[in-house]
């Protein structure tokens, strides 16, 4: 009976958390602003998208919110307290990774778009600053400045899953358990496998440089026009 409420109460926390994760906020704000970002650009509902389709300030929002779900997923953990359940051991850590992961997976498999969603970077950023924030940070440190060498978003978002995946395993984490380190690392190669096409058009030399001026666009547009 008690493995039974136990796994009650961890379903009112994951629920909750991929629900929140499988909310489109790029699409809705495309939507919003009359543009189905499914259909344009990259045709992805995550914030790059957003940002170059819809607008940088819209973009920026996207990607806020995106983060928010990952840090609200982690707090969904909470939910079972409100009604006396106990956390067990610990402070719930294995419970909040997990609502992490499950809103994490629901922006990439939302049940709303027939299970294709974002690649769930902005996501895991917030999964990572509810969980191991030093880890995120280090994250988003590596983001920055691949990103700002090449304006390449994707591998800028691999190098960052790298740099997160490699931190878990330094003595910074050891106090955690095994199991922790694992986790994050497979979040870390699913961020990546969700870049695979990006990466097959960098090895081909067919990826995008993120434009952020009129100038970068048009030479963008004249690359995409010679290609054979």
């Amino acid at each position: 009976m008690e493995a039974l409420v136990d796994g009650v109460n961890a379903l009112a926390a994951l629920v909750p958390a991929y629900l929140l994760g499988a909310i489109p906020f790029g699409l809705l704000i495309g939507k919003a602003r009359g543009v189905d970002v499914r259909e344009v650009g990259s045709r992805n509902i995550g914030a790059t998208n957003v940002f170059r389709c819809v607008g940088a300030g819209w973009g920026v929002l996207a990607f806020a919110l995106d983060l928010l779900k990952g840090v609200g997923g982690v707090w969904c953990a909470a939910i079972p307290l409100l009604w006396g359940a106990a956390w067990g051991a610990g402070d719930g850590l294995l419970l909040r990774v997990l609502c992490g992961t499950a809103a994490m997976l629901g922006h990439i498999f939302p049940i709303w778009l027939g299970f294709r969603g974002g690649k769930g970077v902005s996501t895991a950023l917030g999964l990572l600053l509810g969980v191991a924030p030093l880890a995120g940070v280090i994250g988003f440190g590596c983001w920055l400045a691949v990103f700002g060498i090449g304006r390449f978003v994707s591998l800028a978002s691999c190098l960052a899953a790298v740099a997160v995946g490699a931190t878990v395993w330094t003595p910074l984490y050891a106090e955690r358990p095994l199991w922790f380190a694992i986790l994050i690392t497979a979040l870390a190669v699913l961020a990546i496998v969700k870049h695979r096409a990006n990466l097959a058009r960098l090895v081909r030399g067919q990826e995008n440089r993120f434009a952020f001026t009129a100038a970068q666009r048009a030479a963008r547009a004249a690359k995409q026009e010679n290609r054979p």
